[in-house]
């Protein structure tokens, strides 16, 4: 009796807080397949990251943790230790599928079939990108593309992925501004956003945001390509402009696949939608935080000081 109990109680605490767009669960309820998720190689790292696929594979979602010591949930009459929580946002399958194809590139130099070049053993379920909705369409963007005996043949085309990319950072930057994110040297955290505008912010520091956006999700060469096409000069101290994603205390970076999250895989997969915001809220998250202390601050100990 008590060995049950003790299984039942480490069966409550294995759960996670996730919030994911509302596409991935309302394809399931039109397909009537559930949303997967699976170990693919992170573009960017090579190292093995979480994905979930939607249903029927149409979308691609990378899953993030936003995570900060000391952090849990109160879920019903319980307390669930691991306080991450994971987020899941739409990522673009040829992002996935470019080191397999530059791969192929440099080890073959000739034309092949994408489900010839889409093969891993470590990561089998890589092939399920094909399935993507956007995948096929997408790869003459990246790829030199031939057609014979009705079938499609492609070669990595370093030219074309750079400008393919280069056409990603203007987006970002287009979305940005129209989004007035500050991008400038006195940001510190996109949690926090600005209400007055920087005066000093050239087209340059979004550029380079932009860039360091997009770089996550590509290799360290190909990055370096892609700043030499977008002609910014190299700096002194990286560090200080990547964007604040990379510079904060709490991580968003992918979510390692060593953890079994595939107990989410099925019907039990579902989320309640985020509530709405009040107008008191949206005003308290526009404010400029600059200088506040976080609410932690309050309940540490405080220095002993000594008497003269």
């Amino acid at each position: 009796m008590a060995s049950k109990k003790k299984r039942s109680l480490n069966a409550q605490n294995d759960r996670w807080v996730v919030i994911a767009a509302d596409s991935v669960v309302d394809a399931a309820k039109s397909d009537g397949s559930d949303p997967v998720f699976v170990r693919l190689k992170n573009p960017a790292t090579d190292v093995a990251s979480l994905y979930l696929f939607g249903a029927g594979d149409a979308d691609v979602y990378e899953v993030k943790a936003f995570d900060e010591d000391y952090r849990s949930w109160f879920i019903g009459q319980t307390v669930q230790r691991d306080g991450r929580l994971l987020y899941i946002t739409p990522v673009d399958p040829l992002y996935l599928l470019l080191p397999y194809i530059i791969k192929a590139g440099k080890e073959q130099g000739k034309f092949q079939p994408v489900e010839q070049v889409l093969m891993d053993e470590d990561f089998p379920a890589c092939r399920r990108l094909l399935r993507c909705a956007r995948t096929r369409a997408s790869l003459p963007q990246v790829a030199e593309e031939k057609e014979g005996n009705g079938q499609r043949f492609y070669k990595y085309s370093q030219e074309k992925t750079v400008e393919w990319l280069k056409k990603k950072v203007d987006r970002t930057v287009e979305a940005l501004k129209k989004s007035n994110i500050s991008v400038g040297g006195g940001v510190k955290s996109t949690t926090y956003i600005r209400t007055k505008q920087e005066c000093n912010v050239q087209e340059e520091d979004y550029l380079r945001y932009a860039h360091g956006l997009i770089s996550e999700y590509i290799s360290e060469d190909l990055s370096k390509e892609l700043q030499k096409i977008l002609q910014l000069p190299e700096v002194s101290s990286p560090k200080d402009l990547e964007p604040p994603s990379k510079k904060r205390k709490v991580s968003d970076t992918p979510v390692e696949a060593g953890e079994d999250y595939t107990k989410f895989n099925g019907a039990s997969f579902a989320r309640k939608p985020p509530k709405k915001m009040s107008a008191a809220q949206k005003s308290l998250a526009k404010a400029d935080k600059t200088g506040m202390k976080s609410m932690s601050a309050f309940f540490s100990p405080k220095a002993k000081t000594e008497k003269n």
